[in-house]
């Protein structure tokens, strides 16, 4: 059985209360909550949180009831990857065995349903130990990414025999997406950071990685799903 999670701490420096804050009409969770339990793929729906009222909230909705999570997993500085640990340790007790740990961040609104299903099926076509969701690199650390060296001068950031003086030159990279995970949970339980195993990329395009992590990301995002909902947006 698959098992879909979201992750939603209370507290946020960069938009204070940014998990259940109202975004276009529903709470932010709810952009990935109703998604789970809209997706064929999932089989049950969990949410790690330290706020009651998230928890409350979700569990009202149909996610299995595993509780808080423990303080020490709700600070600035705990690893996401031991929140998704904490959070299949105590779900699979309460369901059939786990075949797949399916994770969408609660910060990313503006997946597509059909994103959950397509990373699903590479996870089950491939099997790699995780699926994670990846955009093409605005910028890109071999051509027009730097960093200062020793003397504070510039140089780039990787560089290559001979340089590389067009983008085209330079090889691809693409950019970690917070928004879509898939993981075999027997990886999940051994690893303890997010490339010990084979993870393969998931690609979305650009517009549908947004993830609110400032002030300016919350606009951008709500611009976009009143975009989507065919209202006209202010920016």
């Amino acid at each position: 059985m698959r098992l879909g999670h979201i992750g939603a701490r209370a507290g946020s420096k960069g938009v204070p209360g940014k998990n259940f804050l109202d975004i276009c009409g529903k709470p932010l969770i709810d952009w990935s909550l109703d998604q789970l339990f809209a997706a064929p793929e999932i089989d049950a729906v969990v949410v790690s949180t330290d706020s009651p009222a998230i928890y409350e909230h979700a569990v009202k909705k149909g996610a299995l009831e595993i509780g808080l999570r423990p303080d020490h997993l709700a600070s600035d500085t705990a690893a996401k990857w031991h929140v998704w640990q904490h959070a299949l340790e105590a779900s699979q007790s309460l369901m059939d065995p786990i075949t797949a740990f399916v994770d969408l961040d609660c910060t990313s609104p503006l997946r597509e349903l059909s994103d959950i299903t397509d990373a699903v099926a590479l996870f089950d076509a491939e099997r790699p130990d995780m699926v994670m969701s990846c955009c093409e690199a605005r910028k890109n650390p071999y051509f027009n990414l730097v960093e200062p060296d020793e003397t504070g001068a510039l140089r780039v950031s990787k560089p290559l025999p001979g340089g590389v003086v067009a983008r085209q030159q330079a090889p691809q990279v693409w950019e970690h997406a917070a928004s879509t995970y898939v993981l075999a949970p027997s990886y999940l339980r051994r690893a303890q950071s997010l490339f010990e195993g084979r993870v393969i990329p998931y690609l979305m395009p650009p517009e549908r990685c947004i993830d609110i992590d400032s002030p300016l990301d919350l606009r951008i995002a709500e611009f976009l799903l009143k975009e989507r909902q065919g209202e006209q947006p202010t920016f």
